[in-house]
């Protein structure tokens, strides 16, 4: 009876942390300058920053074992983006290449952005993806077209670098986007964006699709799901 009763409270406050989770905004933070990419959470540039948490499946249940952290801060220029990926087994490529494109990304370990300006057509907007190899891949998404991937050709000029630590078991992994590749506007204060954050782990077999906001679908492309990030002021 008291370990069912300890499972109930475990379920419960795992469920509370989601529900909670899920009705925040995905906040930036600003910072004055642009900075190298640094995937060290405790750094000065990552020390404050906010942060969500993607911690469940596509539909929704909690994954308390692959809780992925990611904070965030923007420039006048960036937006940059920390992943903190506490993994099982890590499904790699065999070949990585972190000089040129990797087109087929999302068939290994990645972490992801889908990030839109376009509140109206909400079925563009950009994906962005990087591997613990330090591999990328972005793409416009045009859902309207028969194949969405094609966008993949598209250069957003963003770029990544991850790093992986074996002993804690966790994979790092940073972004920096353009604001020019997102949207014709300049960034500013209270500025808002269509995002989701996901992350896929592990190999096939016993493959693990992790959300912020879990679409409800088989798919991560389902759009009307995704939450809003906004640029915060100084913090």
């Amino acid at each position: 009876m008291k370990r069912l009763f300890a499972t109930c409270l475990l379920f419960l406050g795992g469920a509370l942390h989601a529900n909670a989770s899920d009705r925040g905004a995905f906040k930036s933070a600003y910072a004055a300058q642009d900075v190298e990419l640094d995937t060290d959470p405790r750094s000065a540039f990552w020390q404050g920053a906010p942060l969500v948490y993607a911690e469940v499946d596509s539909w929704g249940h909690v994954l308390p074992g692959y809780r992925t952290q990611v904070s965030s801060r923007w420039t006048k220029n960036n937006l940059y983006l920390l992943f903190q990926c506490p993994y099982e087994e890590l499904y790699l490529k065999p070949t990585p290449n972190a000089v040129e494109e990797t087109y087929g990304l999302w068939k290994w370990d990645v972490a992801e952005l889908f990030i839109g300006s376009d509140f109206h057509n909400i079925r563009r907007y950009k994906e962005f993806e990087v591997s613990p190899q330090q591999e990328w891949i972005d793409l416009d998404i045009n859902l309207d077209l028969p194949d969405h991937t094609v966008g993949w050709t598209w250069n957003s000029g963003f770029q990544v670098a991850a790093r992986i630590d074996t002993k804690a078991k966790i994979w790092y992994g940073a972004m920096r986007i353009p604001f020019a590749a997102l949207d014709t506007l300049p960034p500013a204060p209270g500025r808002s964006f269509r995002a989701n954050l996901f992350r896929s782990q592990g190999p096939p077999e016993h493959r693990k699709e992790i959300a912020w906001k879990a679409p409800m679908s088989n798919t991560f492309h389902e759009p009307e799901r995704f939450g809003v990030l906004t640029l915060a002021g100084d913090q």
